[in-house]
């Protein structure tokens, strides 16, 4: 390294110009590598968008005793009843939904609906406030809670 001698007497050292040349040109083809991938598709993975494979609509009515009957909204029949104080991964996702629909002021009147994606996934939907849970995200243990609803769909309790 070159050394330089200010008036003051201090000795100032320089940084190497091909250290910072070199940082540069590192720079420039980081910013280039990113462009011409990203405009180009480079090594750019692709999945299809997975389609609705069935969708229920659902209204989920608070029973007096503290239980919930979940009823399949096209025809009134009830698909499956909660028991009071079980179920807490199901009453904990429909709390949050009646809760963003109570601060938007909209009332129980729209169903949710819950869809098997053709991929295999399940997602529970507020048409009404825009909110979304995939439910695959908690756990093949917490979906299936919701998954059990399709076939009793096709063969109600009631």
């Amino acid at each position: 390294m070159s050394e330089t001698v200010h008036k003051s007497g201090h000795h100032a050292e320089t940084f190497p110009r091909g250290v910072l040349f070199g940082a540069g040109a590192l720079l420039a083809f980081a910013f280039f590598a990113v462009f011409f991938g990203r405009s180009s598709d480079v090594g750019a993975v692709h999945m299809p968008a997975a389609q609705a494979y069935q969708t229920l609509l659902l209204r989920f009515n608070d029973q007096d005793d503290g239980g919930i009957a979940i009823v399949d909204a096209s025809n009134g029949v009830i698909l499956s009843k909660v028991a009071p104080g079980t179920n807490g991964f199901l009453r904990s996702t429909m709390r949050g939904f009646a809760r963003a629909r109570m601060l938007g002021g909209i009332g129980p009147e729209t169903p949710f609906a819950l869809t098997r994606w053709s991929d295999g996934t399940l997602s529970l939907l507020d048409e009404k406030t825009g909110r979304r849970v995939d439910l695959d995200a908690f756990g093949s243990n917490q979906s299936e809670t919701f998954a059990k609803l399709f076939p009793a769909a096709k063969a109600p309790t009631h």
